[in-house]
């Protein structure tokens, strides 16, 4: 098998992820349930991830880094918790996912926000095109640091810079652990990450950072280990956003997975990933039939995607023929961002996804320009 699904889910982990869910799955208690010994060891569990993640981040102060089961979660967590109403005004581009974009048309519906898409320039968001959109109402802005569809890089400091003031909202699911990001803290108002992808954690994690400027509603109010005396949720961070028993085991992998990252640095991981991405760019541009999708980009405006489409062939079939004919996975269709394939005019169809990680090499490259060259030879189905 040839991985390259990194964008949905990254494969391999590191194996100390493994080792760390085990051992956290092997250890009885639940953090700020209890007391006792088993209990406290859970906590620093726990503790650990939350550590790590504020090292990646630039973070000073920890407890504003909230744990969630993903980054649709935290999206979600973000702009409900702004309550957002009738009459606010909330930009984002067109390049997002439907995490961003489904709870956006939700407020729209039902509270009468009024979100605004700011449309790409051939696939690239630029900062003057949200700066011309801000109005005085402007309550938000929300943008996906990088497409999960071309691979696309906003320049989301840029836009950060022109907002004069207004909050960003950065989904960063497809860059953080694959794009430096350990400045965040100081610029970024509200960070959303997923813990299965760039980060190398396990499904079921992720996460939302809520700088000091920003007070949110609680998402979901319940046990939170702290303050049982009262009826009235904590709210404070990170007890105001993490109400329920956490995740321990899916938090001690995260950490392992945030933890190799930082030992192997996430500039060498970046340079790893664009070096394979533009080698399969370079292998695949004499293949006949082949259209990349999206803009031509540099490596300083990309991470390690390329959506395609091969002449004579759906994007499910061709995928289909990768894994039987020759054991390489990718992802096919809309990637559940419609928005981007009406953009680039692959709506309803979509594309075939190849999403490099850590772990990739450039024999696996090699073979995937071949597969490629080989189902075009043989004809479309």
């Amino acid at each position: 098998m040839i991985y390259f699904d990194n964008g949905a889910t990254s494969f391999p982990k590191p194996p100390q992820v493994a080792s760390a869910v085990m051992a956290a799955l092997a250890a009885p208690a639940s953090p700020g349930r209890s007391g006792h010994a088993a209990a406290m060891s859970a906590g620093r569990t726990v503790h650990r991830a939350r550590k790590a993640m504020a090292r990646l981040f630039g973070i000073k102060d920890n407890s504003r880094l909230c744990f969630g089961p993903n980054v649709t979660w935290a999206l979600n967590a973000a702009l409900f918790g702004l309550n957002l109403q009738k009459g606010d005004h909330v930009l984002s581009g067109t390049l997002e996912h439907n995490s961003t974009a489904r709870p956006l048309d939700r407020l729209r519906r039902e509270r009468g926000v009024d979100w605004e898409a700011v449309p790409s320039r051939g696939g690239r968001m630029l900062a003057e095109d949200f700066k011309s959109r801000l109005r005085p109402e402007t309550r938000l802005i929300v943008l996906n640091h990088a497409s999960n569809v071309t691979g696309a890089l906003a320049p989301a400091r840029e836009i950060k810079e022109a907002a004069g003031g207004v909050p960003l909202l950065l989904d960063a699911a497809q860059t953080a652990g694959s794009v430096p990001l350990d400045d965040a803290g100081d610029w970024v108002d509200l960070l959303a990450f997923t813990g299965h992808k760039g980060l190398l954690g396990p499904t079921g994690t992720g996460g939302l950072y809520v700088s000091p400027e920003i007070e949110l509603l609680p998402f979901s109010v319940g046990g939170s280990g702290s303050r049982s005396e009262s009826l009235e949720h904590p709210g404070f961070l990170p007890d105001a956003l993490e109400a329920g028993t956490a995740n321990t085991h899916g938090l001690a992998g995260l950490a392992a997975g945030v933890e190799y990252l930082l030992e192997r640095g996430v500039p060498a991981v970046r340079e790893h990933e664009l070096g394979l991405a533009g080698l399969f760019l370079e292998k695949i541009g004499g293949v006949p039939g082949v259209s990349v999708q999206g803009p031509k980009l540099g490596e300083e405006d990309r991470v390690a995607a390329v959506s395609l489409n091969l002449a004579g062939w759906s994007s499910s079939d061709l995928a289909a023929a990768l894994e039987r004919e020759h054991g390489i996975l990718v992802r096919p269709g809309l990637h559940c961002a419609p928005l981007t394939h009406r953009e680039l005019g692959t709506f309803p169809g979509g594309s075939a996804r190849f999403s490099f990680g850590p772990f990739n090499t450039a024999d696996e490259i090699a073979a995937g320009a071949r597969a490629l060259a080989s189902l075009a030879a043989g004809g479309g189905r």
